[in-house]
């Protein structure tokens, strides 16, 4: 397979992947752009791997934790995210998804990946592990923690639980 011929199969899933890793869309356009240049680069050595799609998916990983641990990237969070304008077709359902994710994304890096790639990307914890370059019980040590975290916030606008 060529480099291009993955790029226009891969391109969307990977963007989707880094949009859930990163929560901002724009930051998952870079942070794809510049994961895909590096990987054009050492595409004859990624190409002869049995698993390319893994070999990126880490590199995405491992290029979003580099991002956050860079001083210069920082951002100044807020507090409140503008609430988009409502629909009369909007349902509780994605009320609750929205709820869900803004908690999802208070999450420290290493637990949203997880929870990313378990829930949104359905991978066992020995994948996850391989792409954590970690074991699988800090995998799910990960996990539990961030799912305690899930459930200890204040969850008065959900109207399931988790």
């Amino acid at each position: 397979m060529t480099f291009e011929e993955y790029a226009f199969a891969r391109t969307p899933a990977l963007f989707r992947f880094a949009r859930l890793l990163t929560g901002d869309e724009h930051r998952a356009e870079d942070l794809v752009q510049d994961v895909l240049a590096k990987a054009y680069a050492r595409w004859g050595r990624i190409s002869r791997t049995d698993r390319p799609d893994f070999y990126v998916r880490r590199m995405l990983v491992n290029a979003h934790h580099s991002w956050w641990r860079r001083r210069s990237s920082r951002e100044v969070t807020v507090e409140t995210v503008a609430e988009r304008p409502a629909t009369a077709d909007e349902a509780a359902e994605v009320a609750d998804r929205d709820a869900l994710w803004r908690l999802v994304l208070r999450l420290p890096a290493r637990q949203r990946t997880v929870i990313v790639l378990r829930y949104y990307e359905d991978m066992d914890d020995a994948r996850i592990a391989e792409i954590l370059d970690c074991s699988t019980g800090t995998v799910r040590t990960h996990a539990k923690r961030a799912l305690e975290t899930l459930r200890a916030a204040p969850s008065a606008s959900l109207t399931g639980g988790f």
